[in-house]
């Protein structure tokens, strides 16, 4: 599933091979996806410094009942001023042009990316 958005931030699995439309791709995750071989990635860049803290994501587990509180609690991580500089990193990608988010969560509608897309004015 591809999510597009006004500011042509893309929100992808980081095992869907890349495509011409996704522009720079940039890896959100804390780990590096399991099974994928760096010669496969296809990333421009691996900002983990972006991705939800270890506690928030064992707290969250991918329950999409939490998943409003877990898009809250990453804000303001995000707000974090240890995250300060990723987040303007991609902020200036997304100003220049298409930006592809990547992780390796199979559920994207409630995934980090989708929230991370969101705050940079997506």
């Amino acid at each position: 599933m591809v999510r597009k958005t006004a500011t042509e931030v893309r929100v992808r699995r980081a095992y869907d091979p890349p495509e011409a439309a996704d522009g720079h791709r940039v890896l959100v995750d804390r780990l590096w996806p399991r099974g994928l071989s760096k010669d496969r990635a296809h990333f421009d860049e691996w900002l983990k410094s972006v991705a939800p803290s270890t506690e928030l994501r064992k707290w969250y587990g991918h329950d999409p009942a939490k998943y409003e509180e877990f898009a809250d609690r990453y804000r303001a991580e995000l707000a974090d001023p240890d995250r300060e500089e990723a987040v303007a990193r991609l902020r200036t990608l997304a100003a220049k042009g298409p930006l592809t988010l990547l992780t390796s969560t199979k559920d994207l509608d409630h995934a980090h990316t989708r929230v991370l897309a969101a705050e940079l004015g997506a």
